[in-house]
């Protein structure tokens, strides 16, 4: 995947998806699961994520205390140990996340070195099916420019809305 140019499409895009998701927030449709299942589906019929990991390029993953504990385990390495290697404490929100980007744990195949006990907020990543929908439209929002699978979800969605 040529993740320039999908950057350049998005940011095209970008508005009109943002207001739609806008739009959304304020009508919601009463078929609002089936859309998000069905927008879901065609999204991920033309998006493979090992094609792009842009999200463990450019984004930090929140690591809960358990996630930390779980991959700390997994790496032989004290929990402690592993916050202090490669973790900062973001003092707006207060979630552990990654110091650098891209991801330590992403490899040059953009496969995960840690994928079995990869951070539950990689795990949910994009978070297409979380419910109530409208309450992870700003999380939708800013992957438009990340995430091309949520990218291509919206986009979906709004060509099959009534809105």
């Amino acid at each position: 995947m040529d993740l320039d140019a999908f950057r350049i499409k998005a940011g095209i895009e970008k508005d009109e998806l943002v207001g739609f998701l806008n739009e959304l927030e304020e009508q919601l449709p009463a078929n609002l699961q089936e859309l998000v299942a069905e927008a879901d589906a065609v999204a991920w019929k033309e998006v493979q994520c090992l094609d792009c990991a842009d999200c463990c390029k450019t984004m930090t993953p929140a690591f809960t205390h358990d996630d930390i504990v779980r991959i700390a385990t997994h790496i032989r390495m004290k929990p402690a140990t592993f916050k202090e290697k490669w973790l900062k404490l973001e003092p707006k929100s207060g979630h552990w996340v990654n110091v650098t980007q891209p991801c330590q744990f992403l490899l040059a195949d953009n496969k995960c070195s840690i994928y079995e006990v990869r951070p539950a907020d990689c795990a949910e990543f994009p978070h297409h099916d979380k419910k109530p929908f409208n309450e992870y439209s700003d999380t939708f929002k800013k992957n438009v420019m990340h995430c091309p699978a949520t990218n291509a979800f919206v986009r979906k969605m709004m060509e099959m809305s009534e809105l």
